[in-house]
């Protein structure tokens, strides 16, 4: 439709309130890119909903950018437990089970209701996305428009050093990890 520009879409829905965050990157879907959407979700709440907060759980989509084997997205998240003092738990849904997992409805809906509309730039996309609803509520929107590198990687000595802080599940050692903070 004329318009040169891509942006990607990185969402979380809090189950617990039905609030949705929207992050629209201009650059990839990288795992800092995930990362730095959880850190602006995590700033966006206020601090008694911080204090309160004794555990995040994080239910994945599996991607290959947020795997459970994806060196560079442990590592920042390792940061980020470090960061915030809390314990994050990551739970990823199996492949091919995306119908369970919130934050693809929540495409579908926004598909739907921007269908047909010319998202002809930024504004307009933006705008679209504001408008409209999830569980009555409308999202939180932000543009991100940091550039970011893909193929970032850890060497295998230092992915030892933040794998030995992953509590991975026995049975689950890739669908089902803890990481406490230091």
């Amino acid at each position: 439709m004329g318009c040169t520009e891509k942006y990607i879409p990185c969402g979380i829905v809090d189950e617990d309130s039905g609030a949705l965050h929207i992050h629209f990157g201009s650059s990839y879907k990288t795992s800092d890119f995930m990362v730095d959407t959880v850190q602006q979700w995590w700033q966006s709440l206020t601090p008694a909903q911080q204090q309160m907060t004794q555990q995040i759980q994080l239910k994945m989509d599996n991607g290959p950018e947020s795997s459970g084997v994806r060196t560079q997205f442990l590592n920042r998240m390792v940061k980020f437990v470090d960061t915030i003092g809390k314990p994050i738990h990551l739970l990823y849904y199996p492949p091919y089970h995306s119908k369970y997992n919130p934050i693809e409805r929540c495409w579908g809906i926004l598909e739907q209701h921007w269908n047909g509309t010319q998202l002809k730039d930024v504004a307009t996309m933006l705008a679209w996305a504001r408008s409209m609803t999830w569980k009555g509520l409308q999202p939180i929107v932000q543009l991100n428009q940091k550039v970011y590198q893909k193929g970032i990687s850890l060497s295998k000595l230092a992915m030892k050093a933040v794998e030995s802080r992953l509590e991975r599940d026995p049975l689950l050692p890739k669908w089902d990890i803890l990481i406490r903070p230091a």
